[in-house]
């Protein structure tokens, strides 16, 4: 990438015989939000502080703005933390904390005041200077631990799961003023999370990671339209994954499944043969169900239903494919939604996906 401001170069981390790290290379563009994801394990936060110098590589090599840091100690790297536990000092109070980050700066106490009302002010806690860690929320916690993380303007945030310990209604609200707080700040974010909707929601883009590899790296709209792979697909969002063989390939490629039959669908940049399995993927958004077969949809029967506010999931099962179920995701079906009714499927096969592994 020509715009690269931050560069990890083939860099591995290997614990014993347990590769966390294998062999990872990205770049990252100056002032972008940067997801890593993935589910517990897959080594992105090892990744991570192999980035803020808290683990020494294995193998490879970190650039930030063309210097090479690799082996640099953290403390002299131009990135700051935010855990995932916040790591506030129980005995000092908010002005205190934030002012924690300044500690190694030869300020007089006018110019630490001015920063630290800066900082404050910057994650909306202006009146709070002298409040105890003990009489903070969570969502006060993580502003403050922001605002002492921001204080020195590092180029590089780094963001271990902070949103992680709050509850669902305000870890979404704390989403929207994260975003918009690196927007104003203009600082190079890497942020890392296992929920997939987090990442969605707050990310320029993203790196899906497994197993110490990074499956996938784009936009969020790609990641979630256009996955390359069954296992990006079976971890973003809700997908259903159907197993299936080419039956011929040309302009389009023709694909038997025993839930639908015959599907004609793009190759989705996948090389593929006739007699090759693959999987069918699509969205239960890009299935809806009819109460009538005029419509031409495909014979099924409910088995499950659950309502979730503003959609209704459905469970159904295609005629003659007992043992394959679908997911549908529908506002506005106005059939008998009792379990073991028939419905019927109407779905367009540009909605599919065409997936090797």
């Amino acid at each position: 990438m020509d715009d690269a401001f931050i560069e990890i170069a083939s860099v591995s981390k290997s614990f014993g015989n347990v590769t966390a790290v294998d062999n990872i290379s990205l770049s990252i563009r100056k002032g972008e939000f940067f997801s890593l994801l993935g589910p517990s394990g897959c080594g992105k936060t090892t990744l991570l502080r192999i980035l803020g110098g808290f683990e020494a590589l294995t193998d490879g090599k970190v650039m930030i703005e063309g210097q090479d840091i690799t082996h640099m100690p953290a403390h002299l790297r131009p990135t700051n933390m935010v855990f995932q536990n916040y790591a506030i000092f129980p005995h000092l109070n908010v002005e205190q904390n934030v002012a924690y980050g300044l500690r190694q700066q030869k300020l007089s106490r006018e110019e630490q005041a001015e920063k630290v009302s800066a900082a404050l002010t910057m994650v909306q806690l202006e009146g709070f200077e002298k409040r105890g860690a003990d009489e903070m929320s969570g969502g006060q916690k993580q502003r403050v631990a922001l605002a002492r993380a921001l204080i020195k303007r590092p180029k590089v945030l780094l963001l271990d799961e902070p949103l992680g310990a709050l509850d669902k209604k305000l870890r979404e609200e704390m989403q929207i003023e994260l975003r918009m707080l690196q927007q104003q700040v203009g600082i190079t974010f890497v942020f890392v999370t296992h929920d997939q909707e987090e990442a969605l929601t707050l990310s320029d883009r993203v790196a899906v990671m497994n197993e110490g590899r990074i499956l996938q790296q784009a936009p969020p709209r790609e990641i979630y339209e256009r996955p390359i792979s069954r296992k990006v697909a079976d971890f973003i969002g809700q997908m259903n994954l159907l197993d299936g063989v080419v039956d011929s390939v040309s302009d389009k490629v023709v694909v038997s499944s025993v839930a639908l039959g015959s599907v004609t669908v793009d190759a989705n940049r996948q090389t593929v043969r006739p007699g090759d399995r693959v999987t069918l993927a699509v969205r239960p958004e890009n299935l809806s169900l009819s109460n009538s077969p005029a419509t031409g949809g495909l014979p099924v029967t409910l088995a499950a239903s659950a309502f979730w506010g503003n959609t209704t999931y459905y469970r159904i099962i295609p005629e003659g494919a007992e043992g394959n179920t679908l997911d549908v995701s529908q506002q506005d079906y106005r059939g008998s939604k009792n379990s073991g009714d028939p419905a019927w499927l109407c779905f367009d096969s540009c909605d599919f996906l065409l997936l090797k592994d």
